[in-house]
């Protein structure tokens, strides 16, 4: 069954030079127009929200970019992600107690970076179960949480992160649609163009229903960065990204996977 189908914390502000943002990260030649854009973005945010000083050219580039350069639709993504974080996360960042009981399930890891320097996280989606303590609010946290985390890890140079989502003993007593759709909802309108890669590994027969419910959901952009993996190719086809002392023990590679809330 091969084929091919979150938010930044405010960072140290850095004003790029037009010259030094296109030299930097510019990836397509389509891209050539992001620096006046950036500036004309900016400037429209900090009349709307001065806070929005606090973050740097990458960033709104990164909004940008989600938006295919519409500077007015990649405005009101921003502004809707800066609304969002000074009510999610007021003290600027999830705290482990606050989500103790997602912690608990131990479905989430990361060691390891791919060939491009992005760093790589676990999730275990068989050993998610709907929290009953928390609800759909902790998890939600816990997404978050988890995406910080990953994100603090991204080098200099690099802006994304690869995802292996394991699909190992998932059944239907794991679904949890609404907090797939939570989550997807959360990468996608407050981490733009974060995610580079998404392996979906030990993939059960059973998944697809579910799978087909969710699917109409993920933007066009993201759905091209899915790659479902059979089992008998799931070594080679993680070598094409990652370097066999950067892929995990339980993959056939060198690295021990550490818990999100220890890494």
């Amino acid at each position: 069954m091969e084929g091919t189908t979150m938010v930044d914390q405010p960072r140290e502000c850095k004003i790029y030079t037009e010259t030094e943002s296109v030299s930097m990260h510019n990836d397509n030649g389509s891209f050539q127009d992001e620096p006046r854009k950036i500036l004309q973005m900016r400037a429209l945010l900090e009349k709307h929200d001065p806070t929005s000083k606090e973050y740097d050219d990458l960033t709104i580039r990164r909004f940008l970019r989600a938006r295919d350069l519409d500077i007015d639709k990649a405005c009101a993504m921003f502004l809707k992600y800066l609304k969002w974080r000074k009510t999610f996360t007021p003290e600027g960042s999830i705290c482990v107690s606050e989500v103790q009981n997602e912690i608990a399930q131990n479905k989430m890891f990361m060691q390891g970076s791919d060939k491009n320097g992005r760093p790589i996280t676990v999730v275990f989606g068989g050993r998610h179960f709907c929290n009953k303590k928390g609800g759909l609010e902790e998890f939600k946290r816990f997404v978050v949480f988890g995406l910080d985390k990953l994100c603090s890890r991204i080098p200099q140079g690099q802006e994304k992160f690869v995802v292996i989502g394991d699909l190992q003993g998932w059944g239907y007593t794991c679904t949890d649609i609404r907090g797939y759709l939570a989550a997807l909802s959360i990468l996608q309108d407050y981490y733009p163009e974060r995610l580079g890669k998404l392996f979906i590994v030990h993939v059960p027969y059973v998944f697809m229903t579910v799978w087909k419910m969710v699917y109409p959901f993920i933007d066009e952009k993201t759905k091209k960065k899915i790659v479902f993996v059979e089992n008998k190719q799931l070594k080679s086809t993680l070598m094409k990204d990652i370097d066999e002392n950067q892929i995990p023990e339980i993959y056939g590679g060198n690295l021990k996977l550490v818990p999100i809330q220890d890494s």
